[in-house]
């Protein structure tokens, strides 16, 4: 681990497990490793997005929700053990947690209860080529307006970028 500069003790990365959250998880990872900070990994369950499959009938079964909240649990427990497996991650001091809600909402609120003195997030920077990053985009916004603590959005990286064009 880094030195401890006391500038950021606890960095909260949220993740989405998309190529701009891992991106942000990577970049948060080597911040943490110079400050000497400890990272407190989130990831949210958008429980808005459940009740809007439930209304829209796409979820097989209306009563099948709770059982689908758990494969997302169980989902997101596996995704996360993915990243804290991650080269970047090795020896540093990791929690992670799963919480439902809407992300904003639940991210500011943990930056607030958990002390956080650095958000790190994935942001699109405006480019809104599908539903998914108008709403992370807006997530990122919403963060840096509410959380109270200082924010970093981490575009994904150029070479990603050329990656997925290709």
């Amino acid at each position: 681990m880094g030195q401890d500069t006391g500038l950021f003790k606890t960095i909260l990365v949220p993740v989405d497990f998309s190529p701009c959250s891992e991106e942000a998880f990577r970049v948060s990872c080597q911040l943490a490793r110079l400050c000497g900070s400890s990272m407190l990994v989130l990831h949210v369950i958008d429980t808005s997005t459940l009740a809007a499959f439930n209304r829209l009938g796409l979820l097989a079964v209306p009563s099948n929700a709770v059982a689908q909240r758990r494969r997302l649990r169980h989902h997101a427990r596996l995704n996360v053990r993915r990243l804290l497996e991650l080269k970047e991650a090795k020896g540093l001091a990791l929690t992670r947690m799963i919480v439902e809600g809407a992300p904003f909402a639940q991210i500011a609120k943990t930056a607030r209860m958990e002390k956080v003195d650095l958000v790190v997030m994935g942001s699109y920077g405006g480019r809104s080529g599908s539903v998914d990053k108008i709403f992370f985009g807006s997530t990122a916004e919403k963060v840096v307006r509410t959380a109270g603590c200082p924010v970093l959005t981490v575009p994904l990286g150029a070479s990603a970028v050329q990656q997925k064009s290709t």
